[in-house]
């Protein structure tokens, strides 16, 4: 991700990076982050989170440990993506969207070794404030409407709606 040049002659360190990170952005180290890559304003990338060519990482967004996402993913201001979930190429979520990783999260029960995969496949689209509960899997360009609540597997091409997330009907 980075490329480390050094001047010893004028004791100059030179960082070129192939991806943008905002100057408020953190990212822990080992991170995989693709060329054409941005990361805006107070987001944070865990460490051993892969991240795609040409992804938008909005503002106020967290990547968990691990967390793989895809070319040309776009992810809008204040999401979640804890450590489980893996996005496809070219997805999209929406402002305020979230995920859990946990079934029966207890505030005294250590779960880490509980966490459940979660998988947005190529094109999905997730609407804003809507909230994908772990251990599902959205099919191929699924669309999940604002302020959702996906309990369930999305079929493919499918428009869903509603908390729980029922099926309207298919699209293209």
């Amino acid at each position: 991700c980075l490329i480390i040049v050094l001047s010893y002659k004028k004791n100059i360190v030179i960082l070129i990076m192939n991806f943008f990170k905002h100057e408020t952005a953190i990212i822990d180290e080992p991170v995989k982050i693709g060329l054409g890559t941005k990361i805006w304003h107070y987001s944070h990338v865990s460490e051993n989170a892969q991240i795609g060519k040409n992804v938008i990482i909005g503002q106020n967004v967290f990547i968990g440990k691990g967390v793989v996402i895809g070319d040309g993913c776009k992810i809008q201001n204040n999401v979640s993506v804890y450590e489980g979930v893996t996005l496809e190429n070219f997805v999209f979520l929406g402002p305020s969207v979230v995920f859990t990783n946990v079934k029966i999260p207890r505030a005294n029960v250590e779960q880490k070794n509980n966490f459940l995969k979660t998988l947005l496949k190529n094109g999905t689209t997730v609407g804003a404030n809507s909230t994908i509960i772990c251990g599902n899997i959205l099919e191929e360009n699924c669309f999940v409407g604002a302020g959702s609540l996906v309990t369930k597997n999305v079929k493919a091409n499918s428009l869903v709606f509603g908390s729980p997330a029922k099926h309207i009907r298919y699209i293209r």
